[in-house]
C-alpha cells in the first residue's frame, strides 16, 4: 500500500512538472508575441522609444529559453520519459528554440525601426512600402498567436491552418521585395532606408517560417509524425491520419 502511495505521489508530481513546462512555454510565447507586436508598432509609428524597449527586452526571452531548456534536461535525466511524454519534452525544447529565434527577429525589426526613427525625414526620402510592412507584421503576429494556440490545445487542424498562412506570407514578402528593388533602382538615394525596410521584411518572413515550425512540432506531439521539410500537402495528410 505504501509503495502504491509513493508511486501515485511521484506520478502526480511528474504530471505537474510537465504541465508547468507547457505553461511556461506559453508564457514565453506570449512575451515573444508582445515583442513582435511592439516591434511592428515601433516600425510603423516611427517610435524610437518603443523600438529601444524591444531591443532591450530581448534578454528576458533568452533567459526563459535557458531556464526551460535546463528543466527539460533535468526531467529527461530523472524521469527517463517514453512515448508521449518524451515527444512532449522534445516538442517543448524545439518550440522554445524557435520562440527565442522569433524574439531575435523581433529585436532585429526593433533595431531597424530605431535606425529609421533616428534618420531625419526617412519616410519622405523613400517610397518604401511602410504600410505593407505593417500588414506583413500583423499577418505573422496572427500566425504566431495561432501557432501558440494550437500548442496549447494540441489542435492539429489549427496547426495546418497556420502552415497554409505561411504560403501567403511568403508571397506577401516577395511582393514587398520586388517593390523595394524597384525603388532602389529608380532612386539610389532611397537605398539606405530601403535596406532597413528590406531587412525588416526578411525578419518578418522568417517569423512566419518559425511559427510554422512550432505547428510541425504540434503535429509530431499529437500524431507522432515528423513533418519537417515536407510539403503542405504531406503535412495535411499526416494531420488527418490516426495517431501514431
Amino acid at each position: 500500500m505504501e509503495q502504491r502511495k509513493i508511486r501515485s505521489h511521484i506520478s502526480h508530481q511528474y504530471d505537474a512538472e510537465l504541465a508547468d513546462l507547457r505553461s511556461r512555454v506559453l508564457a514565453m510565447g506570449g512575451q515573444v508575441e508582445q515583442q513582435l507586436a511592439d516591434a511592428v508598432r515601433a516600425f510603423s509609428e516611427h517610435d524610437a522609444e518603443l523600438a529601444q524597449l524591444v531591443v532591450t527586452n530581448d534578454y528576458k526571452i533568452n533567459a526563459q529559453e535557458v531556464s526551460i531548456d535546463e528543466d527539460c534536461t533535468q526531467i529527461l535525466v530523472r524521469r527517463q520519459p517514453a512515448a508521449g511524454d518524451l515527444r512532449l519534452l522534445i516538442a517543448v525544447i524545439k518550440t522554445i528554440t524557435d520562440l527565442e529565434r522569433i524574439g531575435d527577429e523581433a529585436e532585429r525589426v526593433g533595431r531597424m525601426a530605431l535606425h529609421l526613427a533616428q534618420t531625419p525625414h526617412a519616410r519622405r526620402e523613400t517610397t518604401a512600402p511602410f504600410a505593407d510592412i505593417e500588414h506583413l507584421g500583423e499577418h505573422v503576429r496572427r500566425m504566431l498567436h495561432d501557432a501558440l494556440d494550437s500548442f496549447a490545445r494540441l489542435d492539429v487542424e489549427l496547426a495546418v491552418g497556420v502552415a497554409r498562412e505561411d504560403v501567403k506570407v511568403d508571397r506577401e514578402y516577395e511582393g514587398i521585395m520586388r517593390q523595394l528593388i524597384t525603388f532602389m533602382m529608380e532612386d539610389p538615394r532611397s537605398i539606405p532606408n530601403a535596406l532597413d525596410v528590406m531587412w525588416s521584411a526578411r525578419s518578418l518572413e522568417r517569423i512566419g517560417d518559425r511559427s510554422r515550425n512550432i505547428c510541425e512540432y504540434v503535429i509530431y506531439l499529437v500524431k507522432g509524425k515528423d513533418v519537417r521539410h515536407t510539403s503542405l500537402e504531406h503535412m495535411e495528410e499526416e494531420a488527418r491520419s490516426r495517431k501514431g
